[in-house]
């Protein structure tokens, strides 16, 4: 299980987990759960692009996510957010089938950019995915203010000259480079389950942001690790554990919600102290 071939593994994963975690929360307090899924799926279509024309997948997946970020931000500015997504996604979705069509050997690539190899991820690999993984990181502590800010307070955040536009095209630019990280190892559908699950749990716990977040890095590391582990011994998928126990995560936030609302309140006047709390805190 710490073999050469499997240290690589752990620590690409690693890698993921944290940068899921940190970013995932701001798709949780921002209600960009949608943008989060399709991201990675637009994403797919660049790295389909990348295997059919012989380079890097990493710099398809960056590309296309890019791509779609900047769709998704300026379509958003001109009709509804979920709806610019959605036509985002289409079109990224119909290239991708585009470039599917134009080869025939492509059924093992199609599985692991759809589900991730994790076990698969080499040494030439880790590097790449970790100075991405770094310039994330970076973006969200040079914008973690401002971004915090917008998030739960819109129209303050105006009135101090923090435009809503730049920060949302900032934050799906963010975005997609957590998903140029992430979808190598974890795959298109299961990225969703890292940035949702484990955030949306460590938000249900605490109301500060700075501990939400740290929690939210943990959870996913956990689940990586677990889903590693229990794979390696039963020799069944790491994608089925992923998304398993991210799944169990958001169940154990959303019954702790429930939990507390029943012994301090409503859920609502919860929510709206929780949302307080984070703009007093920055």
């Amino acid at each position: 299980m710490f073999s050469n071939f499997m240290v690589t593994t752990w620590i690409a994963a690693s890698i993921v987990a944290v940068v899921a975690g940190v970013v995932g929360f701001f798709v949780v307090v921002r209600g960009s759960a949608f943008a989060a899924h399709a991201l990675p799926l637009g994403a797919f279509s660049g790295a389909a692009l990348a295997s059919l024309a012989g380079f890097n997948t990493l710099i398809g997946v960056i590309g296309f996510s890019g791509l779609g970020a900047v769709a998704i931000s300026r379509l958003s500015q001109r009709g509804r957010r979920d709806v610019a997504t959605a036509l985002s996604l289409v079109m990224l979705l119909g290239l991708g089938a585009l470039f599917l069509s134009l080869t025939t050997e492509y059924a093992p690539e199609v599985y692991s950019l759809l589900f991730g190899e994790v076990l698969g991820v080499s040494s030439s690999d880790l590097w790449p995915i970790a100075a991405v993984g770094a310039i994330c990181l970076a973006a969200v502590i040079l914008l973690y203010r401002p971004l915090m800010l917008s998030s739960v307070a819109g129209e303050l955040a105006e009135a101090r000259g923090i435009g809503q536009a730049r920060m949302e095209l900032a934050f799906l630019l963010v975005l997609a480079l957590a998903t140029a990280v992430a979808l190598p190892v974890v795959g298109a559908l299961l990225v969703f389950s890292l940035m949702v699950g484990p955030p949306a749990a460590a938000r249900a716990f605490t109301d500060r942001a700075g501990v939400a977040i740290i929690l939210a890095a943990v959870a996913a590391l956990i689940i990586v690790w677990v889903a590693i582990a229990v794979s390696y011994l039963t020799n069944w998928p790491v994608g089925f554990f992923v998304g398993a126990l991210g799944a169990a995560a958001y169940g154990v936030g959303r019954a702790w919600t429930s939990q507390r609302a029943r012994e301090h309140g409503s859920a609502g006047s919860r929510a709206a102290a929780g949302a307080a709390r984070l703009v007093d805190d920055h």
